[in-house]
Order: structure tokens, then sequence, then C-alpha cells
């Protein structure tokens, strides 16, 4: 193991009924309080309903930004920003899943910056301050609500990035899986996905003497699988939207990288790049690449992949080389993902060849994509024509 530092100073209200402690976080000074939140789904399942009783109690002003989109881009944090400066907002309060909280985070540090806040993504100034915020969790996926990490679309110039700050980790996050029971299938798959992706890359690390970690992540996974179909045969299952609620969160709040290099993230890389061209479903992207990604590593070192295999789908080695039971390992990732409907092939959102020398060139936007395999242009180009 490497040496390490744990730190994550989000408090998290877990369970039913859970919205209750908002005005406990708050306190009764009477903050004016942005609420940030999406397409309006709230207001049709009671969550906003919910959210404004308890702002009230709290003796809150609320203000609020309407259409965050589903990758959440730099014209809505602007707009954000705007609101903050012009109202004096003391809090913001992210009500929806990870594009929500992602876009609050950038409204935040937008707001306590003198300049346009895409110089503190593009990391040409320093995020020096940030407004606090809080987060009402009502899709499970991102695990945005319990780390310092954001993802923003500039459209237009077509650039997805990623960026980060320990300014940007939320106060306090409650979740409540009864505010996920109204999600639909297409999204909750969605949700599963980037939250086993998510663990997933962790797992691709170099370092030595992890057991304790893989084991986690091991574990992890082998809950997800079990669980997923269950729910996505009883949406409002309280009991498999609360796994997979709390699988998502912990699959990216810092545990599952405690003692290693982190992981390799460069799935996310490309997947980042290709939807800042056609904006697509960023669990659906992943659902796509995931696997490709795994066969494109095996014909450089299985060893890793043949551990998932085994220790997650229960491939037996009986026979078999090392790149064959890492091969039915990336099948077998393939296979479930497909059996729960996610999209497999680029094809599915009507995307060709045509469009790949731009998305090679925005995965290498920022230098180094990939560390369990470092990629060049070509292993990219090479991945994608196993997506298409």
């Amino acid at each position: 193991m490497n040496t390490f530092v744990q730190y994550n100073p989000t408090k998290l209200h877990f369970g039913k009924g859970q919205i209750e402690k908002l005005p406990l976080e708050l306190g009764e000074d009477g903050l004016k309080v942005l609420v940030v939140y999406g397409g309006g789904s709230i207001k049709r399942n009671g969550v906003y309903e919910d959210v404004i009783n308890q702002l009230e109690r709290a003796n809150a002003t609320v203000f609020e930004l309407s259409g965050v989109e589903p990758n959440p881009r730099l014209t809505t944090v602007r707009r954000g920003v705007e609101i903050c400066r012009t109202e004096g907002i003391d809090f913001l309060l992210a009500v929806g899943g990870g594009s929500v909280i992602d876009c609050t985070k950038a409204i935040a540090a937008g707001s306590a910056y003198e300049g346009d806040v895409w110089d503190l993504i593009i990391r040409k100034a320093p995020i020096e301050a940030a407004l606090p915020f809080g987060t009402v969790l009502t899709l499970a996926a991102t695990g945005s609500e319990m780390n310092s990490v954001s993802v923003i679309t500039n459209w237009e110039t077509k650039e997805k990035l990623g960026w980060g700050s320990p300014l940007v980790f939320p106060k306090f996050s409650i979740l409540d899986p009864t505010y996920t029971f109204t999600v639909p299938k297409n999204q909750t798959v969605y949700g599963i996905v980037d939250s086993m992706s998510h663990a997933l890359e962790h797992y691709f690390h170099r370092t030595e003497n992890t057991p304790m970690i893989d084991g986690f992540i091991e574990s992890l996974l082998r809950t997800a699988i079990t669980t997923a179909p269950k729910l996505l045969r009883d949406l409002e299952s309280f009991e498999h939207r609360e796994t997979m609620m709390y699988i998502s969160t912990t699959a990216f709040n810092g545990t599952l990288s405690n003692g290693t290099d982190g992981g390799d993230w460069a799935t996310h890389r490309i997947e980042h790049a290709i939807s800042a061209v056609y904006d697509i479903p960023h669990g659906g992207g992943l659902a796509i690449l995931f696997p490709n990604w795994l066969e494109h590593v095996i014909e450089e070192d299985p060893s890793r992949v043949k551990q998932l295999a085994v220790n997650v789908f229960g491939i037996t080695t009986d026979g078999k080389t090392d790149v064959e039971v890492a091969t039915e390992g990336a099948r077998a990732l393939r296979d479930f993902w497909n059996s729960l409907d996610a999209p497999s092939r680029l094809a599915d959102y009507e995307i060709d060849d045509s469009d790949f020398d731009a998305i090679i060139e925005k995965t290498f936007v920022k230098p180094g994509v990939g560390t369990y395999k470092e990629l060049d242009e070509e292993s990219v180009r090479d991945i994608l024509n196993r997506s298409l």
C-alpha cells in the first residue's frame, strides 16, 4: 500500500425521512438559499414540496435555479453565479442527481471568484474560496454527493472537463432512497453502470499489497450485480434502492482509493470526449466503452482483469490461460450490462467513426490518459473502433 490521507468532511444523512434534518443543518439565521434543480421532476414526485417545507422551517429566503442539463452546461453555471452575486446568496442547495450537484459545485466556486468560472474549470486560476452548499440526492449514480469533483460541459467549445477542489465538498448530503422511486428504468440503469464503473476504475491500479481495498471493491461489485436485476424488476423497492444508493456513494467518496495510486480513469476521459461532441448519457457511454477498454488492456497485461473475472464473476481457471480467463471476465461484464438493457455499441446512439479524430483530440485535452495502461492516440482509436 501507499501512504495516504483520508479526508471527507461531508456529513451524510442516510435513510427514510432524513429531509427533516435540513433545518438542523441550515440553522435559524434566515439564510438566503439558492435551490438548484433540473427539469422539474422534483415537483411531480413531491421532493420539491418536502424541501421547501423544511426551508420554511429554517426561515430561509428561497431563490431558484431550474433547468440544469443532464450534462450540466457552463451557461447554466454562469446563470447561477449571477443569481448568487445579485441576490447575495448565503447557501446553495442542490436537489437532484450528479449533474445538479456538479453544477452547484461550479456555482459555489464561481460565486467566490471575481472572474469567469470557466477559468477555474480549466485551471487558469486557482480555487481559493467557495460558497457552502448541501445536497438532497434524487438519483444514485455519480457519488458527487460525497466528493469534491465535478464535470462541466462548455457546449460552445465542445469541451467536457472534470475538475475539483477540497473547497467543494458538500457540507452535508441527505440521501433518502424513497426519493429515487420515480427514477425511470433507463436512468436507473445508467446510474448502476456509472456506480460500477467508478468502482472498476478504482480497481485498476498498480499498487502492491492492497487485499483489503481490492476486497472492498469486489464486494461492492458483487452486491451491485446481485441487486441491480432485482431493482429493475421493482423500481419502488426500498431495500434495493437503498442498497444501490449506498453503493453509488461509496464507489466515489474516496474510500476505494485509500492506499492505492487512485486507479485508471481513461474510460471517463474518453466518454467525456464523446459526450462533448454528441451529448449522450454518461452512464450509457461508459456501458459501451468499459468492456472494450478491458479487452484492450488484456492484450498487454491480463492479470488484473483475470482477478476481476475470478473474484467478481466467478470465472473458473481450469485449463485456461490468463488471457482466456480475463477475456471471459470482460465478456461477463458486457453480458451483465446487456442483461440490464444498457447500450453496448456507439451505433446505439447513431455514432459512427466520422468524428473519431475530434473525440481523440478532446480525450487528450489534458496530458496523461490512463495509469494502469497509459493510452496513446492509437490506443484510444482502437477502443473506439471496438465500440462501434
